[in-house]
C-alpha cells in the first residue's frame, strides 16, 4: 500500500494510514453489533466517507498485497464455517451456481459493457470474469448473523467459496487473451482452449491443495506444542497459495481444497489446548485483515476516480452491471429451486429461499484482489486500453453491493422468516448439553465399576455431571425454579472466580508466587470462565 508520497516519508503515512484502517474497523465492528448491521458493509461505507474528506492521503493497495497477504487467511476462514456435511447434501446446486452463474453472469457484463461503453470485449470479458464470484468472508460474516438454516448457509458458502475459483481462473483465461491479443483459432480453438485451461488450473489447484493438506495433517500428527501448532495453522494458507501460484495453477483452489480437508480432520489431530490457542489467534488475524481491506476498498475509490479524470457517465455504467448480476443471479437461482421443488412433488414452490439466496450474492475481497492484478500493458508493451475505467467499474460495483445488498439481507431475512428463531438454537443446545453429560455419567458408572478409583474423585465427578443434568433438563422443560437456579448458581460461580482472582493477585503482589506460576493459575481460572460465559443464558 503507497501514498502520493514517495521514500521514509512515504512509508510512514502508509504505516499510519494502517493503523488509521485498524482503529476504524474497531470502531466500525463496535458499532455494527450495536446497530445490527453487517461490519464488512459498515466498514465500507465508512472507508468512503473517510476517503472522501478533504486532507486525506491518496491511498492505493497493490495486487500482490490483497491477493498474497490479505486473501489465504479469509479464505482458509472462510472454510471452516462451512460444515462437510451440509456442503455435501447441497453439493449439485453449488456446483451450479458456482459454475454455471460464474459462467452466465460474466457473460452478461460483457455484453453490457460492450453495449454501452466503447471498452473492447475482451476487456470486457475481464472485468465480467472480476465481478461474477461472490465475497465468502462477507456472506460468512452475514450467515452467522442471520442464522440461516445449515443447508442454506452451507449452499451461500459454498458456492462463495467454489466460485472464487471459478472467477479467478476465468479471470486467468481472459487477461491472457485480452493481453496477447486476437487470436487465430476460431470460435471452437478459443472455447477448447478455455476449457483445457480451466481444467489444469482447477484441477491441478484441487491436487495442489489435497498434497499440502495430507503434509498437514501428518505435521500435526507429530507435534503436540500449542505454540508450533499455531504456527502451523498461520502459515498453511499462504503455503497452499504459494505452491498453488509456483506450479501455475490456481493458488485459491489450493487454498479453498487444503482448509476443507484438515478442517475435517482438525478435531482428531489437534488437542483442546491447541484448538483454543489456534481459535484465538485465528480470530484476531481475520479481525484485523477484515478491518484494513473493508475499509480498503472504500478508502481507494476516491482515488481511483480521481485518477481516471473525466472518462464519461462511468457511475451509470457501475449501476447497470451491478443491476444486471442481480438480475442474472435472480434469473438463474429461481428456476434452479423450481426445478428442485417440482421433483420433490411441490407445486407451489417458496419463494423464501431463493429470495434469500439471490440477495446473498455480494462481493468483495476476491474481486477486489483480481481488479487490481488485471496488467498494466499488452504483450507488446502497449497501455491495456481501458484499465482505468474497469478497476474503477470494478471497486464501484463492488461498495454498491456491499453496502445496497449487506444492508438489506437481514431485512429480508427476517420478512421471508428463513432465519432460525433464537429459541431452536438454544434449546438444540442445551439437548446437546443434557446428552453430553448423561454420556459422562455413564462412562463414569463404567470407570467406578471395573477400575480402581478413589470414592471422592468419583464423588467430585458425579456431582458435577448430575448438576449439568439438572440444569439443562429444567431449561428443557421451562422449569421456573430450575432456570432461576442455574442463573444464580452461574453468577455465584462468577463471584467466586474474582475472588479467586483477587486472592491470585493478593499473593503475587506480597512475593508468595512467581509469575510463571500466576500466568498459569490465571489461565485455568480465564478457561473457566469462558466455560460459563458459553453457557446458554
Amino acid at each position: 500500500m503507497s501514498t502520493r508520497r514517495a521514500g521514509g516519508v512515504g512509508r510512514v503515512r502508509s504505516v499510519e494510514i494502517v493503523l488509521l484502517l485498524v482503529a476504524l474497523g474497531t470502531v466500525g465492528a463496535a458499532f455494527a453489533n450495536r446497530l445490527r448491521i453487517p461490519s464488512p458493509s459498515l466498514l465500507v461505507l465508512a472507508g468512503l466517507i473517510v476517503g472522501l474528506l478533504p486532507g486525506v492521503p491518496a491511498v492505493r493497495i497493490s495486487p500482490e498485497v490483497v491477493s498474497f497477504v490479505v486473501l489465504p487467511p479469509l479464505l482458509w476462514a472462510a472454510t471452516d464455517d462451512l460444515p462437510g456435511r451440509d456442503l455435501r447434501a447441497v453439493w449439485r446446486p453449488v456446483i451450479v451456481l458456482a459454475v454455471g452463474l460464474v459462467l452466465a453472469s460474466a457473460g452478461a457484463v460483457a455484453g453490457v459493457l460492450t453495449a454501452i461503453t466503447a471498452v473492447p470485449l475482451s476487456m470486457a470479458f475481464v472485468l465480467g470474469a472480476v465481478l461474477a464470484s461472490t465475497d465468502p468472508v462477507a456472506v460468512s460474516a452475514l450467515g452467522r448473523r442471520l442464522s440461516l438454516p445449515p443447508r442454506v448457509q452451507a449452499l451461500v458458502q459454498g458456492e462463495s467459496l467454489f466460485n472464487d475459483a471459478t472467477s479467478l481462473v476465468l479471470f486467468q483465461i481472459a487477461v491472457a487473451f485480452a493481453v496477447s491479443g486476437p487470436v487465430s483459432r476460431g470460435p471452437g480453438g478459443v472455447l477448447w482452449h478455455a476449457a483445457t485451461q480451466f481444467v489444469v488450473l482447477a484441477g491441478g489447484g484441487a491436487l495442489a491443495g489435497g498434497l499440502i493438506a495430507a503434509v498437514v495433517v501428518l505435521v500435526h500428527s507429530r507435534i503436540t506444542d500449542p505454540v508450533l501448532e499455531s504456527v502451523v495453522a498461520l502459515i498453511t494458507p499462504y503455503a497452499a497459495y504459494v505452491v498453488g501460484t509456483a506450479l501455475h495453477l490456481s493458488g485459491v483452489t489450493a487454498v479453498i481444497v487444503a482448509g476443507l480437508i484438515v478442517g475435517t480432520r482438525r478435531a482428531r489431530i489437534t488437542t483442546a489446548a491447541t484448538r483454543l490457542q489456534v481459535h484465538a489467534v485465528y480470530q484476531t488475524v481475520i479481525f484485523l485483515l477484515e478491518s484494513v481491506v473493508f475499509s480498503i476498498i472504500g478508502l481507494e475509490l476516491p482515488t481511483l476516480v480521481s485518477d481516471l479524470g473525466q472518462a464519461g457517465p462511468w457511475p451509470l455504467t457501475a449501476l447497470a452491471i451491478a443491476a444486471t448480476l442481480i438480475v442474472v443471479r435472480v434469473l438463474w437461482v429461481y428456476p434452479l429451486w423450481a426445478g428442485r421443488q417440482w421433483r420433490q412433488g411441490r407445486r407451489r414452490p417458496s419463494w423464501a429461499v431463493p429470495a434469500v439466496v439471490s440477495w446473498a450474492g455480494t462481493r468483495g475481497v476476491v474481486p477486489l484482489a483480481a481488479a487490481l492484478s488485471i496488467p498494466l500493458t499488452t504483450s507488446s508493451g502497449a497501455p491495456l486500453p481501458q484499465r482505468d475505467l474497469l478497476l474503477v467499474l470494478a471497486v464501484t460495483v463492488i461498495v454498491i453491493s456491499l453496502i445496497v445488498q449487506g444492508l438489506t439481507l437481514e431485512p429480508l431475512v427476517r420478512r421471508t422468516a428463513l432465519g432460525q428463531p433464537a429459541a431452536g438454537a438454544w434449546q438444540e443446545e442445551t439437548a446437546a448439553r443434557l446428552r453430553l453429560a448423561e454420556a459422562g455419567i455413564a462412562r463414569l458408572d463404567e470407570l467406578a465399576a471395573s477400575e480402581d478409583i478413589p470414592d471422592v474423585e468419583i464423588d467430585r465427578l458425579r456431582r458435577a455431571l448430575n448438576a449439568r443434568v439438572r440444569y439443562a433438563r429444567g431449561r428443557l422443560h421451562q422449569d421456573g425454579d430450575a432456570t432461576r437456579e442455574g442463573r444464580s448458581g452461574r453468577d455465584i460461580h462468577r463471584d467466586v472466580i474474582a475472588a479467586e482472582n483477587a486472592e491470585l493477585a493478593s499473593m503475587y503482589a506480597a512475593g508468595t508466587i512467581s509469575a510463571a506460576t500466576r500466568q498459569r493459575l490465571q489461565r485455568v481460572l480465564d478457561l473457566e470462565l469462558a466455560r460459563l460465559s458459553s453457557e446458554p443464558e
